[in-house]
């Protein structure tokens, strides 16, 4: 069985903690055991110590989950699977964390047959946002692409300003994200079981797809490949896929090869690693508003030829 996992994304000081705090809580009183991955920029950790002690915990300090410590994360990731029971994964990342590339740090095609990504939960801090003026354009930048890719956006700290503040905010935020679940709160005081709920009322059937609409903006496809598959069918295949697949990475099992070979995809590039040993044959896709139920069904014809 899948093991969900939930991203906490947004800037600096936002109430990302809060959150994750009061997450855990509610997964215990629906008796889930939570596992967290918490990233911190610095060489100390100021988080952890919020967690409870019987709750499963690895941090990854001294960098940015998305960029200078991409392969630490593959091996914490690993050593939950193994040596942990758990339900749920949460990962609190840095205020500088990109959402795009956190999904594609955490999914390596080694395990992500073994996750199942829910969405992103992006907290702002209103009176921050009131104020964006005075950060810099990168920092600028990044709070609109966290916020943009989140399914979940709390808007948080409401009670600093004024209902008009609050109202032409929630304005702002919606023309960068129209499709995302707003909510507005004080210390991130939200319904939690609402919350998960959500989330996995929106990955299921198709038919509840449909009714909730593209709700899901950022996702994560993961295939496994039962057989082997022709190397010309697949660039072909890959060519017809839409402008909104941001990254594909795994092994791919070509028909004349011993091993699988390692495939990575970026922003339209494509690039070919022959292996030597045998690994799982899982291909991962990241995107936004893709048709889960069409690329799988499209991956399982080239099997069949």
């Amino acid at each position: 069985m899948k093991k969900d996992v939930y991203i906490l994304s947004g800037f600096l000081g936002s109430g990302k903690t809060t959150l994750l705090k009061k997450l855990i809580q509610e997964l215990k009183g629906q008796s889930k055991k939570p596992a967290i991955l918490m990233n911190e920029l610095g060489k100390i950790s100021i988080d952890s110590q919020e967690v409870e002690e019987e709750t499963p915990l690895k941090e990854l300090l001294d960098g940015c989950i998305c960029c200078t410590i991409q392969e630490k994360v593959e091996s914490q990731l690993q050593e939950l699977l193994w040596n942990e029971e758990f339900d749920v994964l949460i990962i609190e990342t840095t205020g500088a964390a990109h959402p795009v590339e956190v999904v594609d740090s955490i999914l390596s095609p080694l395990f992500a047959d073994k996750f199942a990504f829910k969405g992103i939960l992006t907290v702002v801090d209103c009176l921050q946002w009131k104020e964006r003026a005075n950060l810099g354009p990168q920092i600028l930048h990044l709070m609109r692409e966290q916020i943009r890719h989140a399914h979940y956006i709390i808007l948080n700290k409401v009670d600093l300003l004024s209902e008009m503040e609050v109202g032409s905010i929630v304005y702002e935020i919606q023309q960068l994200n129209r499709d995302a679940r707003l909510y507005m709160t004080n210390y991130c005081d939200i319904n939690m079981k609402d919350l998960l709920q959500l989330s996995v009322k929106q990955t299921n059937s198709p038919k509840e797809r449909a009714a909730i609409g593209e709700q899901l903006l950022l996702k994560a496809i993961v295939h496994t490949f039962t057989d082997s598959i022709s190397s010309v069918e697949f660039e072909e295949w890959l060519q017809k896929l839409p402008s909104t697949v941001y990254r594909i990475k795994g092994y791919v099992p070509f028909k004349g090869k011993k091993y699988p070979t390692l495939f990575q995809y970026s922003y339209g590039m494509p690039i070919f690693i022959p292996e030597e040993i045998k690994v799982p044959t899982n291909l991962v896709l990241i995107g936004e508003n893709l048709n889960e139920e069409e690329v799988i069904t499209s991956l399982k014809k080239l099997e069949e030829r």
